[in-house]
């Protein structure tokens, strides 16, 4: 029973924050205007852009109207998986027997003792909720949005997950203040709703040891994710997570007795997460690094390190490996043998991926395949090679071309390129820190049919919005909508935002070259290989439409 809620605990936590994690990088309450389609257009009035190019006034429609609406959720379900596993922390589950007990004793019959609870574990969603709203507060809307690809934040995010990480292996404890838990303890001597208030912050005090590194690696997620709501949404499920157990106990005060007892099963969980916490900082390491061009951690050391942290889980998991806080296993019940064999399975899927892999299913996570040194996995995706374009490109040495292909990385030179031979553009409004874009390049461009189709029918340009290289000094400038143009991410950003009123990444626009206009509606991701065809192919159609 106690391994298998381990089991069930740190699967969910994993998934859900995997699915958080590729859908964080998406638009978040973004609001899209509706370009015609230059194809059927008639009568378009157009006006010029804030770089001086000609575009449609119609309002561009969006594809993808339910994106904010679905990184919402995603937090919220990430949010509940962390209050999940908080409860099986040593800090916690032991508390709730305890604290039950005092409901249904001090208390006048069984619909006192529900009420009570019911009050507590509400007093428990408002107390961390504010600590969501007051992140919001302190960094504000357009610092959110920022945080994902600003290199010292992920930086210091990656350090502090480390730390946390650390705290959960049992290097450390990170508690509060005990003049603070005593103040909270004194106040929850108080009757009514007052008292049951600090029974609930003395309980968020106490526990701090083991929630923190929780809480606080799902603040940094949804303080980067971009969304306004997102830290208050992120503890709001985590705090339902906690508070639920709480109602349904003092509902029902005879589960007790199936409750698994306290033990050293709660210090594995814990070690468990600290793993999984110790993996998942290397993505702002990640960030970090593509941003500025440094080139330390590239592909296969991401992967190596992945591996090693894994394959160390799956040992600990075993029984091979030991804390100085770990109770003495003196033997493996079967389904921590299951969850041992499910790490150290993942832990294989990975080692390919040092000569090459594609890894698919963690593709997103991953840095770009053209950062991996040593590929013995092919030359080009669905074996239609790009064909390489005269010339160097301007900003070519900075940027990692995906696998395959050959994109202009400067929207005027690509534009030039495209007039000269006649194809319609295709422009990737992407990101060193977009998780998706990451994803489409690995998983639905190399498919046979849509390399060919970009490859040979459109000219790619590929531009990267947070980028951090300083533009020439004589390109920097200040924009029509007042804002600096200061590096190459700031005039890519701006140029999405101006043209296109949008800033979400990836954002895929499919362009006339002549006369700048868009040949239909842009959209997003999108993980279907057929579907994102039918949208290449539309613009193809389109501009003959218009060259015919």
């Amino acid at each position: 029973m106690k391994t298998l809620i381990i089991l069930i605990i740190s699967v969910l936590f994993l998934m859900v924050n995997v699915t958080y994690a590729q859908e964080k990088a998406d638009t978040s309450g973004v609001t899209f205007t509706d370009i015609q389609s230059a194809a059927t257009a008639t009568g378009t009035t157009a006006t010029k852009g804030s770089t001086g190019k000609t575009v449609n006034k119609t309002p561009l429609k969006s594809n993808r109207p339910k994106d904010g609406r679905q990184t919402l959720w995603a937090i919220f379900l990430a949010g509940l998986a962390g209050g999940f596993a908080a409860l099986l922390m040593p800090c916690i589950f032991p508390m709730l027997p305890l604290t039950v007990s005092y409901f249904t004793k001090n208390s006048g019959g069984k619909g006192s003792a529900v009420r009570r609870a019911l009050l507590y574990g509400l007093s428990i969603m408002v107390i961390y909720v504010f600590l969501g709203l007051i992140v919001t507060i302190i960094f504000g809307a357009d610092a959110l949005n920022s945080l994902s690809t600003n290199g010292i934040f992920n930086f210091a995010f990656f350090l502090l997950i480390v730390a946390f990480a650390a705290s959960f292996l049992g290097a450390f404890e990170i508690t509060l203040p005990n003049s603070w838990v005593n103040k909270m303890d004194e106040k929850s001597a108080s009757s009514g709703v007052i008292g049951l208030f600090f029974m609930a912050a003395t309980l968020a005090l106490v526990s701090f040891s083991c929630t923190g590194p929780i809480i606080g690696y799902l603040l940094v997620q949804t303080a980067t994710s971009g969304a306004l709501l997102g830290p208050a949404v992120g503890m709001l499920g985590f705090s339902l997570a906690l508070a639920i157990p709480f109602a349904l106990f003092a509902m029902f005060p005879e589960w007790l007795n199936s409750l698994p007892k306290s033990g050293g099963w709660l210090n594995s969980v814990k070690v468990t997460l600290g793993f999984l916490e110790l993996a998942l900082s290397l993505k702002f390491l990640s960030n970090v690094d593509l941003a500025y061009h440094w080139h330390w951690f590239d592909r296969e050391l991401f992967l190596a390190l992945w591996i090693v942290i894994f394959a160390l889980m799956g040992l600990y998991l075993l029984g091979k490996l030991t804390f100085n806080h770990d109770s003495v296993l003196q033997y493996i019940t079967v389904p921590r043998l299951f969850l041992a064999i499910l790490v150290l399975s993942f832990t294989m899927y990975m080692v390919p991926g040092l000569w090459g892999a594609p890894l698919k299913s963690i593709s997103a996570f991953l840095p770009p395949m053209a950062t991996q040194d040593f590929d013995l996995s092919g030359v080009s995706p669905g074996n239609t090679a790009a064909p390489t374009s005269s010339g160097p490109h301007k900003f070519g040495n900075l940027f990692d071309k995906p696998k395959g292909f050959d994109p202009f990385f400067d929207y005027d030179e690509g534009i030039a390129y495209a007039k000269k031979v006649n194809k319609p553009v295709m422009i990737d409004f992407t990101g060193h820190a977009c998780v998706n874009c990451r994803k489409m390049e690995a998983n639905i461009w190399p498919d046979k049919e849509v390399s060919q189709r970009i490859n040979h029918e459109y000219v790619l340009i590929q531009l990267y919005v947070d980028d951090k290289t300083d533009l020439d000094p004589k390109e920097q400038t200040v924009s029509k909508s007042s804002r600096q143009i200061i590096t190459i991410g700031n005039k890519w950003s701006d140029l999405q935002i101006t043209r296109f009123q949008a800033n979400s990444q990836p954002f895929y626009v499919l362009l006339d070259p002549k006369s700048e206009t868009t040949l239909v509606n842009p959209r997003g991701a999108d993980f279907d290989a057929p579907e994102y065809l039918k949208f290449l192919d539309s613009g193809l159609n389109a501009f003959k439409a218009i060259t015919h």
